[in-house]
């Protein structure tokens, strides 16, 4: 099995690289810029077709979700036209496309968790530009798998995480929204998911697998109460603490509205290929504890 992942440097990138070894028979290959550029469609094709891959992993995205307020086009170019390159390079070698999205397709609205028959309704640049990217994914490709997740963290790059652990190493207070809810999403997790069903969206005659579909961290919890539980799975490892001020998201004002209420149902995935995410709490603490024992060169 060959998976061929976009984008080099994103979390799951990083995490699918991490979790396929040891796997036999597997081969993880992570290609970004300059080979690959989602701007640049004609780049695309040309560096997936030399790996030949069996399935496409489409990671790579703008995620820069206030940035993208300012640069639409931007974020289009690489969201929605770059999404639709990579599913159709994997079309033209007739491989399969898993491609990542996320909660920010809807306004936040709902009471309970989003189901994939949800309408979507984006309230920023960002969401809007995912969005297209779905439905020019599934126009590209049939055989795709359109994955929504949120509020993704690991021990790899940028993330809410590791933003608190380090605050709580700078001050005795962290203020923190408690009023946005979504599902803690291990990246580990998501890789784990991902190469775990490999096997079934390359199969010959599976085509009932392909479509919509949410995964996230089982269990939902406000931003607050994940920093409050990351932060006491710190302490207990004997990393840094600090108390956690409850505010609301108006104390923070982003040129990009975020959804109050983003938690996804994995039903449907669950279904389907037999596969649960652990409960989040389960997750942030193995994060948290390699986090702060980690003697790598890589800091919180």
């Amino acid at each position: 099995m060959r998976i061929v992942v976009t984008g080099c440097k994103g979390q799951l990138a990083r995490s699918l690289l991490e979790q396929a070894r040891g796997l036999p028979g597997t081969e993880v290959i992570l290609i970004g810029r300059p080979q690959l550029d989602l701007t640049d469609p004609p780049t695309i094709l040309a560096a997936i077709e030399p790996h030949r891959p069996d399935l496409v992993v489409s990671a790579a995205a703008f995620t820069a979700v206030d940035q993208a307020e300012g640069e639409p086009e931007t974020a289009f170019a690489v969201n929605a036209f770059g999404a639709e390159a990579v599913a159709g390079a994997a079309a033209s070698l007739g491989a399969p496309v898993l491609h990542v999205s996320t909660d920010y397709v809807f306004d936040g609205s709902k009471h309970g968790s989003y189901a994939e028959d949800d309408m979507p309704a984006p309230v920023s640049v960002y969401g809007a530009s995912k969005l297209a990217g779905e439905l020019a994914v599934a126009e590209a490709n049939p055989r795709h798998v359109i994955l929504r997740t949120g509020w993704v963290y690991s021990p790899f790059g940028k993330n809410f995480i590791k933003t608190i652990l380090r605050l709580a190493g700078e001050r005795e207070e962290i203020a923190v929204v408690a009023d946005q809810w979504g599902n803690p999403t291990s990246a580990l997790d998501l890789a784990d998911a991902i190469l775990g069903i490999s096997a079934q969206l390359t199969r010959c005659g599976r085509d009932f697998v392909f479509g919509l579909y949410h995964l996230a961290g089982a269990g939902t919890t406000s931003r607050a109460d994940l920093a409050r539980h990351a932060l006491s799975a710190s302490r207990a490892e004997g990393g840094p603490w600090a108390h956690v001020r409850d505010v609301a998201t108006s104390a923070f004002p982003t040129p990009a509205r975020r959804p109050t209420n983003s938690s996804l149902s994995s039903a449907k995935f669950t279904a389907a290929f037999r596969w649960s995410m652990p409960p989040w709490q389960y997750s942030v603490e193995c994060t948290v504890r390699r986090l702060v024992q980690s003697t790598s060169s890589e800091t919180i």
